[in-house]
């Protein structure tokens, strides 16, 4: 399968780009979870013709960490500044900034390893910085998101409001993964079930035949590459990564409620909160509220994970790591068949509420969209039915209310699912008087009796 090299991220390469063009050197903090591509995207932008220097550090010590540096600017064409041995980082960064040309930049990848090895490095940078005296612009460059964050968004950090950008890298959405993979817009979402957002993980993807062999090698396989891929990732930013991996399994295994992960880890629910606040803040879960609740206040939150990746490692491969110890690929690769549909069912759920939100549709402008859960009361129940609505989203005007439901199913008859949506409709709490209600089916393929609804496809999220 053929994959293209670098996609999207141009509002990021356009920002760094106009930052590198003013008149002053400029200082730029780049961040994000591993593997998103901070790396591919500073290469875009280094020009080694102007002898720009890229060095990614790794953890060794201090001393290191500087002779490895210096080799690394020698290499890049400032002649024999290997030659000299540097004895702290003041002293190379300023013979540095002696050799280097106007204007030309200077990236530090994988800061935090110098930070580790060098604590005193940030007010070095510090230093330099308040002194207005390098000719250079310098970039910092890492993939522990709370680490990153502290150098520049703690006030007691001395690198604190120096910055003149700060990009942090999120995930590619779904519209490119097609475009990378070259695949049809049904495909792309079982893809992106998979393998979310990230492009080095759409890379590797796109070295087997199809996504069944993919998943087998690579995240199946105890040797495969992504096998150990969330412990990588928690272990960047999290202290306690056992407790963090525990609270992702229970999550994953369907334990959505705050008291239920509570319950299954064995904590009270003041024990877990941090943590959770954590993953959320790393966004590797999100917390779901139903639609017309305040999400500080409402108690209903249910914790969904927020990765693709995640999500499917701790449910289909986690729960069965002492089977896939003894070679049972093929049992699980059955397990994973078999509830595939379902479990890209939820990803295409969630990827219809983010196509409505902030979208204009069919001319009207629409707020967030999210679920709603809760009772409604009929004539035929006096006690309450407990019902769920896929889509729920407020136009921005308020005039307007979009009701969806979504189905990643080989066959559906849009009639019988508008029906049965607009008799709920007529119970729910949440309709403001005049507003005006749009019923839309989200759907993998054609129904029966296709134009008795509005209906958004696959083509349509990918194409958007």
């Amino acid at each position: 399968m053929e994959f293209k090299k670098f996609i999207d991220r141009k509002e990021y390469l356009e920002r760094v780009e106009e930052a590198l063009k003013r008149e002053k050197p400029q200082f730029i903090v780049i961040y994000g979870r591993r593997r998103i591509g901070k790396s591919k995207l500073i290469m875009e932008i280094m020009d080694w013709n102007r002898k720009d220097i890229y060095f990614l550090s790794d953890q060794t010590n201090e001393a290191n960490q500087r002779m490895l540096f210096a080799k690394t600017a020698a290499m890049g064409g400032i002649e024999d500044f290997d030659k000299v041995t540097y004895p702290d980082w003041e002293t190379l960064l300023r013979a540095l900034n002696r050799h280097t040309a106007e204007n030309s930049t200077v990236c530090l990848d994988e800061f935090p390893y110098l930070v580790k090895s060098c604590p005193s490095l940030p007010s070095v940078i510090q230093k330099l910085l308040n002194e207005k005296c390098l000719k250079f612009n310098l970039i910092i460059c890492g993939s522990s998101q709370q680490l990153m964050q502290g150098y520049i968004l703690d006030k007691k950090e001395p690198l604190y409001g120096l910055a003149d950008e700060i990009i942090r890298l999120t995930p590619i959405p779904v519209q490119y993964i097609g475009q990378a993979l070259s695949c049809d817009s049904k495909q792309a979402i079982e893809e992106y079930a998979v393998w979310g957002g990230i492009p080095r993980y759409w890379e590797l993807r796109a070295d087997y035949k199809d996504n069944e062999t993919a998943i087998k090698k690579l995240l199946l396989d105890n040797k495969g590459f992504l096998a150990d891929e969330p412990i990588r990732l928690l272990r960047d930013d999290m202290r306690d990564t056992v407790q963090a991996s525990t609270l992702l399994s229970i999550i994953g295994n369907g334990a959505n409620r705050l008291s239920e992960i509570a319950g299954r880890a064995g904590k009270d629910a003041t024990q877990i909160t941090e943590p959770l606040g954590k993953l959320r803040e790393l966004g590797y879960i999100r917390r779901e509220v139903p639609f017309g609740e305040d999400e500080k206040k409402s108690k209903k939150g249910l914790y969904r994970i927020n990765d693709s990746l995640l999500e499917f490692n701790y449910r289909f491969v986690s729960p069965y790591k002492s089977i896939l110890e003894l070679g049972r690929t093929e049992t699980v690769l059955s397990i994973i068949k078999a509830q595939f549909p379902g479990y890209v069912g939820e990803c295409w759920e969630h990827l219809c509420r983010q196509f409505v939100s902030g979208n204009l549709i069919d001319g009207i402008a629409y707020n967030m969209a999210t679920r709603w859960w809760g009772k409604i009361f009929t004539e035929e129940s006096k006690e309450g039915e407990m019902i769920e609505l896929d889509v729920v989203a407020e136009s921005i005007d308020m005039k307007h209310i979009l009701i969806g439901e979504c189905k990643w199913t080989t066959v559906e008859d849009a009639k019988r699912l508008v029906n049965s949506l607009e008799a709920k409709i007529k119970y729910l709490p949440f309709i403001k008087k005049g507003q005006s209600i749009h019923v839309m089916l989200f759907l993998k393929n054609e129904p029966r009796n296709k134009n008795t609804a509005r209906i958004i496809y696959p083509t349509d999220i990918i194409q958007a």
